[in-house]
């Protein structure tokens, strides 16, 4: 069974949050990452940071480039990991990481180990190439690291097929085609999709790009989704308390407090150092 989103469901969706590493700072990225722990956070997308990406928008991408300016590479980011994981009781981490930037010039079977090591819960991959994607699955199952699939409601249907199989720690439905926080999600093309999905995922099935509210976060549930994944509106509120100087950890457990559709469940009291791993398998 999936580490994450454990309790969730259609009636009490959970929440998932992207951010890029280094965004704001690592120091103070790990105080806030502790807190959304405390705060019943679900799960974390911690990207590694990379340049020009096709499938965000202007508040990601400025975002991914004040990391980078601030020198975090995937050493600095599995560091992080490492220091940050073993104390979270609640909150998962999937490690996001683009396969031209990262994952390729590391090598995939050195990444995937050290992001397992490091503690990564999950890794999804952005730009994979499709001939690339059985290399990836095998070695990910073989090395023991849990992945997250995606795909779109527009998707064919082997698409779909092999993202249900192949998801060991979410499914992540991309809401629509284009660049993230562009556009609120398509209610009626993703409710038939959620429904095709869980006939054979066995995984949680979660869903982002567009996702801004906490109507949003229930809306995902009400169609179908376990879980709903909040990008950029989040990022542009880590850009404007920057701006501002306000207090960005406390600015972001209001924001993010008004996302959450109720408080965590009774599950994972123990510190994730006291948890054993997931080892599902990959198919």
């Amino acid at each position: 069974m999936s580490e994450f989103f454990r309790g969730r469901g259609p009636a009490d969706p959970g929440l998932a949050l992207f951010l890029n590493a280094g965004d704001p700072g690592l120091d103070l990225l790990a105080e806030l990452v502790t807190a959304l722990d405390e705060a019943g956070v679900d799960c974390l997308e911690l990207a590694v940071p990379f340049p020009d990406s096709p499938t965000d928008g202007p508040v990601v991408r400025r975002s991914a480039a004040r990391a980078l300016a601030a020198g975090v590479d995937l050493d600095a980011v599995l560091a992080f990991v490492a220091k940050v994981r073993p104390a979270l009781r609640h909150t998962r981490i999937a490690l996001l990481a683009d396969w031209r930037h990262s994952v390729r010039p590391a090598g995939l079977e050195e990444f995937l180990l050290r992001a397992r090591d490091a503690g990564a819960d999950a890794t999804l991959l952005h730009g994979l190439p499709p001939l690339a994607r059985p290399r990836y699955l095998e070695a990910a199952e073989r090395i023991g690291q849990p992945v997250v699939t995606t795909c779109y409601p527009g998707s064919g249907p082997e698409v779909l097929a092999e993202s249900a199989r192949f998801a060991s720690a979410y499914l992540y439905l991309v809401a629509h085609y284009g660049r993230s926080g562009t556009a609120p999600p398509d209610r009626a093309a993703l409710a038939p999709v959620l429904a095709r999905l869980r006939e054979s995922a066995r995984a949680p099935l979660a869903v982002g790009f567009g996702v801004r509210s906490a109507a949003d976060v229930a809306a995902m549930g009400a169609l179908g989704a376990d879980a709903a994944i909040v990008g950029s509106a989040l990022v542009a509120e880590v850009e404007r308390s920057l701006e501002s100087g306000g207090d960005l950890v406390e600015e972001l457990l209001a924001f993010t407090g008004g996302l959450q559709p109720g408080p965590a469940g009774p599950h994972d009291e123990q510190p994730r150092n006291e948890q054993p791993r997931n080892e599902l398998p990959l198919s």
